[in-house]
C-alpha cells in the first residue's frame, strides 16, 4: 500500500523552510525552560507531596489555596481533574524537612475542614518524594537519555559510518529538545512517565532515521552519476509512504490515548503526540539534509565525500 507513486517533491531545496522552522520550535522551547516556565519537573524528581483530593461539586482553585495559605502552606500546587468518583483536586506541597504522605494528609484535612465550606471532601491519596530520593531520580533520567544515544551513535557508526550515527543523533536530541521545550510551553508537569515517554521517542525517531538512511547507502551504489543532494531526494520520496503510514497510524493511536485516557496518562500521551510528529519530521527535514551539508564541507575543502556503500543493515 502505498499513498505515493513516483513522488519526485525536491526536500533539499526547502532546507532552508526547515531549518527556520526548527530554530523557532527550539529558540522558545530553550527561552522558556531559561526565563519562562524553566523545566517544569514533577515530584518525582523535585521532591515534595502529593495530596489527591475528591470533591462532591467542582472545587474553586481560589477556595483551596486561600485554605491551603491560612493553614500555612503558601507555596502548594493545586491542579483540578476529573476523576472517577466525581471532581477531583491534586495539591502538591513543597518539600520540608519534615515531609511525609501522613503529616500532610492531616495537614490537608485539617485546611479543608477548618477553611473550606465542602464538608464532603476527602483525601484519596498521598504520595511523598524525598528530595534525595528526587537528585537521584533526576540524575538516573539523564544518564538514561544520554547512554541511549550514545548506545544508538555507536550502532549507526558500526553499521554505517560515523556522520550517519552523528546525524541521527543529533536529529534524535532536536526531538527530545523541542519535546522538553513543548512541555516547559505549556507549563505541564515532567514526570517519570513522561521520561519513559522520551526515551521511546527516541527509539522510535532512530528507527525512521535509520530506514531513509538505509535508502540513502542502496541508491549511492544503484545511482552512481547522480549526485548526492538527487540520491538524498530520491531516498526520501521512496521511503515517504512508509514513513507516513507508520507514523500516521501510531500518531492516531497517541492521539486517542491524550484526548481520552485521563489527566493520569496526559504528560505521557502528550510526549508521544509532539514526539512522532517532530520525529517523523526530523527524519526527513534534519537527519538526511545533515548528510549533504557534510559532504559539501567536504567537497570544499578538496576532499572526497566521505560516504561510502556497504552491507545493508536491518531497521
Amino acid at each position: 500500500m502505498e499513498f505515493f507513486r513516483d513522488s519526485n517533491i525536491d526536500w533539499l531545496s526547502k532546507k532552508w523552510l526547515f531549518l527556520g522552522f526548527s530554530l523557532i520550535f527550539s529558540v522558545a522551547g530553550v527561552l522558556s525552560m531559561l526565563f519562562w516556565h524553566h523545566i517544569p519537573v514533577g515530584i518525582d524528581f523535585k521532591g515534595g507531596t502529593q495530596v489527591r483530593v475528591s470533591f462532591p461539586q467542582q472545587p474553586n482553585e481560589d477556595h483551596l489555596r486561600t485554605a491551603m495559605d491560612r493553614a500555612g502552606i503558601h507555596d502548594a500546587s493545586i491542579q483540578r481533574l476529573n476523576g472517577a468518583n466525581g471532581y477531583e483536586a491534586v495539591i502538591t506541597l513543597p518539600e520540608t524537612s519534615d515531609s511525609n504522605s501522613d503529616s500532610a494528609r492531616a495537614t490537608v484535612v485539617k485546611a479543608l475542614a477548618t477553611n473550606y465550606t465542602d464538608s464532603a471532601s476527602r483525601v484519596e491519596d498521598a504520595y511523598t518524594v524525598g528530595p534525595t530520593a528526587g537528585k537521584q531520580l533526576t540524575r538516573q533520567a539523564g544518564w538514561a537519555i544520554l547512554w541511549s544515544l550514545l548506545g544508538m551513535l555507536a550502532y549507526l557508526w558500526f553499521r554505517f559510518e560515523f556522520i550517519y550515527g552523528a546525524a541521527a543523533v543529533i536529529a534524535v536530541f532536536h526531538d527530545t529538545l523541542i519535546t522538553i521545550g513543548a512541555f516547559s510551553l505549556t507549563n505541564q508537569e515532567i514526570t517519570l512517565t513522561v521520561i519513559a515517554a522520551i526515551l521511546t521517542l527516541v527509539g522510535y525517531s532512530m528507527n525512521d532515521t535509520i530506514v531513509v538512511f538505509d535508502r540513502i547507502r542502496e541508491n549511492l551504489q544503484l545511482m552512481r552519476r547522480a549526485t548526492l543532494s538527487e540520491v538524498v531526494n530520491k531516498s526520501i520520496n521512496q521511503t515517504l509512504s512508509r514513513t507516513l503510514l507508520t507514523s500516521g497510524l501510531t500518531f492516531l493511536t497517541v492521539l486517542a490515548l491524550y484526548l481520552f485516557g485521563g489527566e493520569v496518562l496526559h504528560g505521557f500521551s502528550f510526549a508521544l503526540v509532539i514526539g512522532i510528529l517532530i520525529g517523523t519530521y526530523s527524519s526527513i527535514a534534519v537527519a538526511a539534509p545533515m548528510l549533504v551539508a557534510y559532504t559539501d564541507w567536504r567537497t570544499s575543502r578538496g576532499k572526497s565525500s566521505g560516504l561510502q556503500t556497504g552491507r545493508k543493515a536491518t531497521a
